[in-house]
């Protein structure tokens, strides 16, 4: 595996991330539910120039955390397990089935109802917390199901920023557009002559950012953009995009998706619950993420190979597969974003991000329990 050195930093930064995301999650709960509340909550709305705090993170940090996002892609489809189409077939598969089916899962709850506009919520995976929790069975797990799963989540991602751009845009403007696309368009040109020079690509993609922010379109989907247009070269350790993408891990893991967490999850649980948990989109979201999500993944994995578009890896078996899928029911920084801009009632929106916590916490903890059993087993037998 070429990029093996890069694959290892970037796993090992997102299981950290996992576990610190983790923790932020829980002490954003606490918070947002003890006698600080007022306080913790407003500290979110805080204005810096004419928006939040939590709006800057959203719109400004997050493009960088979808320009990570997108250098692991190019990655993945230059050198790495998406290369190869024989091989890539199987996490795409199982990325469209764990698209699909929960999607269709959440429509079948919210149909003609004013939340089914929420069909993307349960679409996507978070990588940090996925590959952290995995991170916690250590060494039994083999090397090929942290490739699938990272390739899986990968292209969930990916797929949730194509729903973004198309979905959940409302108004076009469309001169701000053109500009930013245009700028995408010189950096593109300034790839194709082998212009390595960081501060191009750097001011390039500020420019390209704030154009995309005042264009309807979501600004983050910038972060998309600027990955493709830096230069990839041999992804070797001298290259640009290898050089961007190492130093980006550690800030994007434990400062940029931690902030994410702390300012989206500060939510007061209401003391209707039973009100809450049944509500058709609060129901759309926890099937969609516990059950679509390894129903979906697992399905079209098996069919592809069934139809012998790809075949199974040596050291991955359909019960890892399945463990995977579990794991793919963790939605959370996707879900949570997807939400913000699905929905406009404040009510809806916390609620939302209280059953995606619940959904992503049911997943994480079954996928673990499955694939802790799975691999001890295989370990038994391998001792034997």
């Amino acid at each position: 595996m070429k990029n093996a050195p890069l694959f290892k930093s970037f796993f090992d930064s997102e299981k950290a991330g996992g576990l610190v995301l983790l923790f932020c999650t829980a002490a954003s709960l606490l918070l947002a539910n003890s006698s600080i509340s007022g306080a913790y909550l407003s500290m979110w709305h805080t204005p810096i120039g004419s928006q939040s705090v939590e709006y800057w993170i959203n719109d400004g940090l997050m493009a960088i955390f979808f320009l990570l996002i997108g250098l692991e892609l190019e990655r993945e489809v230059y050198i790495g397990e998406l290369s190869k189409i024989k091989d890539a077939i199987l996490p795409l598969s199982g990325a469209l089935g764990g698209m699909l089916i929960p999607a269709l899962l959440y429509f079948a709850f919210n149909f003609g109802t004013a939340t089914q506009h929420g069909i993307g919520i349960p679409m996507a995976t978070d990588i940090a917390f996925a590959i952290g929790i995995l991170s916690l069975l250590g060494n039994k797990v083999p090397l090929s199901l942290k490739i699938f799963l990272t390739a899986l989540a990968v292209i969930d991602d990916l797929g949730a920023i194509l729903l973004i751009a198309v979905f959940y845009t409302k108004t076009i403007y469309f001169t701000n557009l053109l500009i930013s696309l245009s700028i995408f368009g010189f950096l593109l040109l300034m790839n194709r002559l082998k212009v390595t020079n960081f501060f191009v690509y750097l001011v390039g993609g500020v420019l390209m950012w704030y154009f995309m922010l005042n264009s309807g379109i979501h600004a983050t989907i910038t972060g998309v953009l600027l990955a493709f247009a830096i230069p990839f070269g041999d992804g070797s350790p001298g290259t640009i995009s290898y050089q961007i993408q190492h130093w980006l891990h550690k800030p994007v893991a434990f400062i940029i998706l931690p902030l994410f967490a702390l300012s989206n999850t500060a939510i007061v649980i209401g003391k209707d619950l039973l009100h809450t948990i049944t509500e058709n989109y609060s129901l759309g979201i926890l099937f969609g993420l516990v059950l679509g999500k390894p129903i979906g993944i697992l399905t079209f994995c098996y069919l592809a190979v069934q139809l012998k578009l790809t075949k199974l890896p040596k050291n991955l078996s359909w019960k890892k597969i399945a463990g995977v899928g579990m794991l793919g029911g963790i939605g959370f920084t996707m879900s949570i974003f997807v939400t913000l801009l699905a929905f406009e009632d404040n009510e809806i929106i916390n609620n939302s991000k209280f059953m995606i916590l619940i959904a992503s916490l049911i997943s994480g903890i079954i996928g673990f329990i499955w694939l802790s059993n799975v691999l001890k087993k295989k370990n038994n037998v391998a001792l034997e």
